[in-house]
């Protein structure tokens, strides 16, 4: 009630110094040290001391021995107006004043006006330490955000700096250190802070953390080959075609007479459903493939004992098939096998296209793509390229050239695709079927523009437990089923085709569907680090080359902007333009500029 309270009491407002100068029936008048006048309701206010303290100036610091009162009452509790008397022998504004100065500052004493607890000498130590611990801080931080705006950095700056790597990395969102710089909390400010400050160098690539992905290889203990009866196909000359330098062929080609053999590496006789390994491969959905390196989806010891060709003989799942001159096939088998495989790249491939197989070989191949063509497939022909870091560190961009060694030996698996797909229909196998939707337009012409547009009417194809049509193929069912050691989804049919073959129990739909759930979602975030992660090592290809000049040919017009394809570097760019230039036209360009966490590079034409 107002009427507690008189004129010139000395009071506490939102723990502020205050005198009252009025009391109403309501409302209580008082004035603060800095002068201001407030009106207040009683319950806003504490009563430090009845007063009368008719000015401020009275409250000077007084005379006694605060601290001998602390030593003596160390551990007790206290009103204020005890201490007073204990310490100053007296209770005034002043002595009540610098009472409770002491409490708010917290390190001797804490409490309320009416009960003041007296801290022992240990819990003073340990407030002073730990204030000792925050004057620290505080001075570190001072010297690092100095340094920051020096564009500098020292050693003992990096807990401040491994905060700001882990915002960089996506490993978390929020950052104390980027807000108390007054800087952006985003995964791309702060990495172009750590490049600024040096603390990050362009060989840094952030984007498989900061999708989520896996970046350490598996290391788990792999079972041994089980015995079984295998068919001796190792008198088949077997080859196993790829990039040069790949290190987990998976698929292997023979040629015996009109039959085609495709053998698979036999992952599935030694992961099984549910094992540690099966696991783990599900949980990484696929291989990751970065320029820098291959992370792999099931342990390397597994690919050494089972990619074709790692060893003299290899062990394998052989799919044959009859292939008829119009690119039809009949009578697949299936098989467990041992081969013995040639591995070769598709340019040794492509120089022996004459010679048998690779002649027959490339013959069906190209009967089997007109009968996808005449059903619709549709042909997207833009350049590809292959980015990767050599033992120097160096960025290398190589073209991957349009051979034909490629064409047979994709032909290949996609007639092994469809060929498992009509198996596991006819048998009634639940696998991973894949599907795509017709393109929501029909772009015809074959120039670079054409096949850009065409791209874009595409949908991405999707895995489920129904066949379908995929369009992009001018398949009416498919299946992917060649690279058990690369993805997941492969591995899941390979698990049921051995199940079936040996007469065990297969999964059934409800259990297939969940692994393509699971691997589904995370092989998609594979892919999009691979991508991003191609454009950080294209942009410091560009950083390492300033000078960049090459060709560029004009696929899209974008308002007055023209959007220009890359060849070389197997990537697109926007260039302003005061007049459009007609698509497909070629144009030379100049790199400008590069931003490297937006993976930006700016050009011009010449």
């Amino acid at each position: 009630m107002s009427e507690n309270f008189q004129t010139d009491n000395f009071v506490l407002y939102k723990n502020q110094a205050a005198r009252v100068t009025n009391v109403a029936a309501k409302k209580i008048n008082i004035v603060l040290q800095d002068g201001t006048a407030v009106s207040v309701r009683p319950k806003d206010i504490e009563l430090l001391h009845p007063g009368p303290l008719r000015s401020f100036g009275e409250l000077g610091k007084p005379q006694g021995e605060l601290l001998t009162a602390w030593e003596l009452l160390a551990g007790e509790t206290i009103s204020l107006e005890e201490l007073s008397e204990l310490a100053y022998d007296y209770f005034t504004p002043a002595t009540a004043w610098a009472i409770w100065q002491a409490v708010n500052d917290g390190l001797h004493f804490s409490g309320t006006i009416e009960e003041i607890a007296v801290h022992t000498a240990e819990q003073v130590a340990a407030e002073k330490e730990a204030r000792a611990a925050k004057a620290a801080e505080a001075a570190a931080w001072e010297t690092f955000a100095g340094r920051v705006q020096q564009g500098k950095y020292a050693a003992e700056d990096g807990r401040f700096l491994q905060e700001i790597a882990a915002v960089a990395m996506g490993q978390q969102e929020r950052s104390q250190v980027l807000r108390n710089l007054n800087q952006s909390e985003t995964p791309e400010n702060a990495h172009a802070l750590l490049l600024k400050l040096g603390y990050w160098d362009e060989s840094v690539n952030p984007y498989p953390s900061r999708i989520g992905v896996t970046t350490s290889q598996p290391n788990l203990p792999i079972p041994d080959l089980p015995a079984e009866e295998r068919r001796d196909l190792t008198h088949l000359t077997a080859l196993a075609i790829d990039d040069a330098g790949s290190s987990d062929p998976d698929d292997a080609l023979s040629w015996d007479n009109g039959r085609l053999w495709v053998h698979i590496a036999d992952v599935a006789a030694v992961v099984t459903p549910g094992s540690a390994i099966d696991l783990e491969a599900r949980a990484r959905g696929a291989n990751l493939y970065l320029p820098e390196g291959t992370i792999y989806m099931l342990p390397e010891a597994l690919t050494d004992l089972l990619a074709l060709g790692r060893r003299d003989s290899s062990p394998a799942l052989s799919f044959g098939l009859d292939v008829l001159p119009d690119g039809t096939f009949t009578n697949l088998e299936i098989v467990p096998s041992i081969v013995r495989v040639t591995r070769l790249s598709y340019d040794e491939a492509q120089t022996r296209l004459d010679e048998s197989p690779f002649r027959e070989l490339l013959a069906i191949a190209q009967a089997y793509e007109q009968r996808r063509v005449a059903n619709g497939a549709v042909q997207i022909d833009l350049p590809e390229v292959k980015i990767r870091l050599n033992d120097e560190g160096e960025v290398e961009i190589r073209p991957l050239p349009a051979l034909q060694s490629r064409d047979l030996v994709r032909e290949a698996m996609l007639m092994t695709g469809e060929a498992v797909a009509q198996f596991a229909q006819q048998h009634h196998i639940p696998i991973p079927y894949t599907t795509q939707d017709a393109p929501n337009e029909v772009v015809e012409g074959s120039t670079p523009s054409a096949n850009f547009a065409r791209r874009k009417t595409m949908s991405g194809s999707q895995p489920g437990s129904t066949p379908g049509r995929h369009a992009g193929l001018g398949l009416d069912q498919y299946a992917q089923a060649t690279s058990p050691l690369r993805r997941y989804l492969d591995l899941v049919v390979h698990q049921q085709l051995r199940a079936f073959l040996r007469g065990e129990p297969i999964l059934d739909e409800q259990a297939v569907m969940e692994r393509v759930g699971a691997a589904y979602a995370v092989s998609g975030d594979v892919r999009y680090a691979e991508r991003l992660s191609n454009g950080h090592w294209t942009a410091v290809y560009l950083l390492r080359h300033p000078g960049w000049t090459g060709e560029g040919i004009v696929i899209d017009q974008r308002g007055k902007r023209d959007l220009v394809l890359l060849p070389t570097l197997g990537t697109e760019t926007s260039i302003y333009q005061k007049e459009p230039t007609p698509l497909d036209s070629t144009v030379q360009v100049k790199l400008q500029s590069v931003d490297l966490p937006q993976r930006e590079a700016h050009f011009r034409t010449l």
